[in-house]
């Protein structure tokens, strides 16, 4: 049996529920998507008019935004591309 968990840190650190490789993916999920708002809000956009300059529909960018739904290497660089950004690939940094 699990232990219960109370919190999202508590989940993320329980080993049994999720794998390092997992841990990644949603960290890094959540960091791309907090910096896509904020890069679309500095500039002024709403997604409406992010949807229009992406190509991308409008719920789409809703759900993307609210961590509904996960994106694909293609939405991602239709969106990133007007707000003037783009995607890499670097090492992973070790966390203390």
């Amino acid at each position: 049996m699990k232990k219960i968990v109370n919190t999202f840190e508590e989940y993320m650190s329980d080993e049994s529920r999720v794998s390092d490789a997992e841990r990644e993916r949603i960290l890094f999920q959540a960091a791309l998507i907090g910096k896509m708002i904020e890069a679309r809000e500095a500039q002024g956009i709403s997604q409406r008019q992010l949807a229009k300059l992406s190509g991308v529909k409008q719920p789409a960018i809703a759900r993307l935004e609210s961590m509904k739904s996960s994106p694909q290497i293609d939405t991602l660089f239709k969106i990133l591309t007007p707000l003037g950004y783009t995607l890499s690939i670097k090492p992973i940094s070790k966390r203390a």
